[in-house]
């Protein structure tokens, strides 16, 4: 009897994310979240801390591994500029799900691969995350990063 609750649970759970899915693809807001996270990968392989910020909500976070969060737009702005005075991207963003779960909310998820330079010793190498993005409507209608957290999955170093 437990299996089947928990198969029924399953089930209803998968056919409501499917609905959504399908709900925020029929009325285009899959498609603007889509170009959000298409834009964000410009703007980190362009080093564009400008054009990051234009994609955050003014309360977004920012939560890189290993680091505090960074709450507000002058700490993600400063988070940014941080990162790209240390780094140099040049990844590309795997979208695996974009799901809108109330009218002014949704998450995606994304994979992203590519390579990583070490800017003060000019040192690369792969550079592999997986990505969780919270997206907000804004009252002008924009959808924006609210949060945005990631994980490298490269294996670790020896």
């Amino acid at each position: 009897m437990k299996e089947i609750v928990i198969s029924a649970l399953a089930a209803s759970t998968a056919l409501a994310m499917s609905l959504t899915a399908s709900a925020a693809e029929r009325t285009g807001d899959g498609t603007a979240i889509e170009h959000v996270l298409r834009t964000y990968e410009r703007a980190l392989n362009a080093e564009d801390t400008d054009a990051v910020m234009k994609l955050y909500a003014p309360d977004g976070v920012f939560m890189p591994p290993n680091t505090p969060s960074s709450v507000g737009a002058d700490a993600v702005r400063a988070a940014y500029v941080n990162v790209f005075n240390a780094i140099r991207l040049a990844v590309r963003f795997d979208i695996v799900e974009i799901v809108q779960v109330a009218p002014h909310w949704a998450f995606a998820r994304t994979n992203s691969a590519g390579t990583v330079t070490v800017k003060a010793n000019g040192q690369a190498g792969a550079e592999a995350n997986q990505e969780l993005f919270v997206l907000q409507r804004l009252g002008s209608g924009d959808w924006k990063i609210a949060r945005y957290s990631f994980s490298t999955t490269n294996p670790p170093r020896q």
